[in-house]
């Protein structure tokens, strides 16, 4: 993006990357910090939003022991030498290196994997470095084989002078000035009295300030101090030897540079997610051809700055220009910076001051359009700008000259691509030409399809905006009895400017605000006042809004209130039904465990078959009457105990159809969809309209169409077995299972037949049952029931003696 430096400057982007710079960790970020500007292509913005964005999202990173050592290696390459303490300020950066790679390896943020894959670990230099250096930076006595042969006979020989110079100040106590032994040139003395000098043989090496003591080597142990002297000579160039190769190594490790800019880079991400978190950014989404959305605007480097929508349309919209109007020191010139800068942070990859992460909420302009909760910007080849009084004296440039000036570059470079920012466009001159040449540049930039924000007091102007296409009107609020700016933005409508309305506020005289307004002028009047008509009647709009958005925010919390309430009976209902199968199972497993034992008694023992057989009944009765709903106090569609009671609406099912004013039995359900047989006709008719019907006992009929005597399904075998079993509208599997236990029972009773009634339905429960009959070993044949009986409905099984 081409921008001027003095725009940068008015637009206090500098404040910006300084405030950027002090929120980073080490000098390595704040150094590639103050190199940020807003001419990133968009790839390096995007990415420059993604490190942010995985910062902001992940795990707090630490770079804490990353120096800047580059002034160090320079000195390494230029032929200097490091000492200790030095090459250790390398290492431990390499070793924060090290130590972030590893946590960002941990973690799934892409972006700055790839930053660590920048960095390398270091492992052997570092090894090499704690094998010869400890933590003062000292070399270690075990560095080299030479030194420690060195070192090892130091010591000793140390030892042994201390020991001769110790037995020598006991020998000349009394010429001895104090009884200690110390360093004097490197050498090892003992302070005698200057008087006795001739009397303790030796080299003077030192004298006292004062004259009275004087230093001196005793002959015993010059030799000594001579080998002495030269093993630290050699310990001193080992000790050189080594820290020369050491600092070579670490200044020429080949990851070292690599790792230095990517310590650099991500040090800037995280100094822009600080930024982002205490100044309350968002990320901004940069396209091309995009228009302005920036809800929530504000500026950020003003405290408690009132933020704004602000919107305009891209370059292929309507509404790409707005003129904003209002009282001095309304906010104008902030609303026009705010935009400004927003647009610079977004083109240096940072976060704006605008939107949030929450999509879209209630709410919009005058128009009534919902805002956009996030904030996008254009794509911008050129800030073009005029802002402030840039008056030269040097040039002999008068303010208004200077305004010209500017104007002259704007309307030269003007084009899609380009954002335009004109502050107080037309001030500074006669009102009437500086109206027509002011719109003259509108037009021009509305022409050039620019994207842009002119503020000014203008009416013309105003005139302009409202009646041409791709110009919007936009006013900055006053409240007149406060007689103060509110700092808040309505678009869609001009602004006043308030000067008769505070005029008449504070008690100016009627007569001169009546002369005023004479000399306003019959249009000037008029506008003012269809001004003052708009904004009362844009405030009673305004209330109604709030008052609906109030009402429409209480139906989503009741809405709310109600789905967490029926939440809440569907989990009741799932932990009752969740009970009423443990009790079920429980049940189930209890008498499948009597009856087998009971079968078992029954077959061990023929003599007690008979008692064996009627416990076996009563079981039957026992479990039939726990299974069978009761009569009031459970919840409906449920048994005793919360147990779920049968579908009423199920095949088989005798239900009455309303719409026919018929009743006859299910013969399918089809979700919300039943088919019912209505005599001779089969029809398909929504759940709603039928309702369950108890059938009626029925007295069969004989062939000559005269009563029978009640069917023998009603009367009970010997030893309790009922005649006929029951399984219309069931499952196979179920029904199944039933046959099979009445079977066995009627065959242990020694019964020769029985009934199945299974109805006549699609006849799959029917060709089921015969199926399992004809597989059946107690089972010699079966039939169908004569038809008075239940015919084809009724299956008669003829069982084995």
């Amino acid at each position: 993006m081409h921008v001027l430096p003095s725009t940068l400057e008015k637009l206090a982007f500098d404040r910006v990357i300084e405030a950027l710079a002090e929120r980073a960790a080490t000098p390595l970020g704040r150094e590639r910090a103050r190199t940020v500007a807003p001419d990133l292509d968009d790839g390096a913005r995007e990415l420059a939003f993604e490190r942010t964005d995985e910062v902001l999202r992940g795990d707090d990173l630490s770079l804490g022991g990353v120096e800047d050592v580059r002034p160090l290696l320079d000195r390494v390459r230029e032929g200097g030498v490091l000492d200790g303490r030095e090459i250790l300020s390398i290492a431990y950066t390499m070793d924060a290196a090290a130590t972030v790679r590893r946590a960002i390896a941990q973690g799934d943020r892409p972006q700055l994997r790839l930053l660590a894959e920048a960095m390398s670990s270091f492992d052997g230099v570092l090894r090499l470095v704690r094998e010869q250096l400890d933590v003062q930076g000292e070399v270690r006595d075990d560095a080299t084989p030479k030194l420690r042969e060195i070192r090892r006979r130091l010591q000793p020989l140390r030892g042994r002078i201390r020991e001769r110079l110790s037995q020598l100040l006991a020998q000349h106590s009394q010429h001895v000035q104090d009884p200690i032994i110390t360093l004097r040139r490197d050498r090892y003395v003992i302070p005698i009295k200057a008087s006795s000098q001739a009397r303790v043989p030796g080299i003077v090496v030192d004298t006292s300030d004062s004259g009275q003591t004087v230093f001196v080597e005793p002959a015993p142990v010059v030799a000594m101090n001579n080998e002495l002297a030269l093993l630290e000579f050699e310990e001193r160039d080992e000790v050189r030897r080594i820290l020369i190769a050491l600092g070579q190594r670490v200044a020429f490790e080949p990851g070292l540079e690599p790792t230095l800019a990517a310590l650099a880079e991500l040090d800037l991400a995280l100094a822009s997610a600080r930024l982002a978190r205490e100044w309350w950014l968002s990320r901004p989404e940069v396209a091309e051809g995009a228009p302005v959305q920036l809800p929530a605007a504000r500026h950020p480097l003003i405290e408690a700055c009132v933020a704004n929508d602000l919107l305009l349309a891209g370059e292929d919209g309507d509404e790409r220009l707005m003129v904003v109007t209002g009282p001095n020191a309304g906010g104008k010139t902030v609303l026009l910076k705010t935009l400004g800068l927003a647009v610079l942070m977004a083109h240096a990859g940072l976060y704006v001051a605008a939107g949030s992460a929450s999509g879209a909420e209630p709410g919009g302009d005058a128009s009534g359009r919902r805002r956009p909760r996030r904030a996008r910007l254009p794509r911008v080849a050129a800030l073009l700008t005029d802002i402030g009084d840039e008056q030269s004296i040097e040039a002999s440039l008068s303010t208004y000259a200077a305004h010209l000036t500017n104007l002259r570059r704007i309307v030269e470079a003007a084009a899609p691509g380009t954002l335009v920012l004109i502050d107080e466009l037309g001030s500074g001159t006669d009102p009437d030409e500086g109206a027509a040449l002011s719109q003259a540049i509108l037009e021009v930039l509305v022409e050039r399809r620019a994207v842009g924000l002119v503020t000014t007091h203008l009416a013309p102007l105003k005139v302009f905006a409202s009646r041409t296409g791709g110009v919007r009107n936009a006013a900055m609020r006053f409240d007149v009895d406060a007689l103060a700016p509110t700092f808040e933005l309505t678009i869609g409508q001009p602004g006043r400017s308030y000067a008769l309305a505070i005029a008449r506020r504070i008690g100016l005289d009627a007569g001169l605000l009546d002369r005023a307004e004479t000399l306003l002028g019959p249009e000037g009047a008029r506008l003012e006042r269809l001004l003052e008509t708009l904004e009362r009647q844009r405030e009673a709009l305004q209330l109604e809004l709030d008052e609906a958005r109030a009402s429409s925010e209480q139906a989503r919390a009741e809405a709310a209130l109600l789905r967490d309430q029926i939440e809440g009976l569907r989990e009741r209902e799932a932990e009752l039904l969740e009970q009423a199968a443990e009790r079920a199972d429980a049940l189930l497993k209890d008498t499948l465990q009597r009856a087998t034992a009971l079968r078992r008694s029954a077959r061990e023992d023929p003599e007690q078959r008979g008692k064996a057989l009627e416990a076996l009944q009563a079981l039957r009765r026992e479990t039939r009457s726990k299974a069978a709903p009761a009569s009031g106090g459970a919840a409906p569609g449920r048994g005793p105990g919360g147990a779920v009671a049968r579908d009423p609406i199920r095949p088989g099912a005798l239900v009455r159809v309303a719409s026919y004013g018929a009743e006859g039995p299910i013969q399918e359900v089809r979700g919300d969809t039943l088919v019912v047989q209505l005599g001779l006709l089969k029809v398909e008719v929504p759940r709603r309209e039928v309702t369950p019907v108890t059938p009626k006992p029925r007295a069969p009929r004989g062939p000559a169409g005269a009563a029978a005597m009640p069917a023998a399904p009603a009367a009970p075998l010997g030893g309790g077995v009922p005649r006929e079993l029951n399984v219309r509208g069931e499952r196979v599997e179920g029904a199944i299972e039933r046959i099979r236990d009445y079977l066995r029972e009627a065959h242990a009773l020694r019964v020769a037949s029985v009934r199945i009634v299974h109805g006549k339905g699609t006849g799959a429960l029917r060709d089921a049952v015969r199926q399992y009959l004809r597989e059946e070993k107690l089972v010699t044949r079966f039939e169908d029931a004569v038809p008075y009986e239940g015919g084809h409905g009724v299956t008669v099984a003829y069982l084995r003696a």
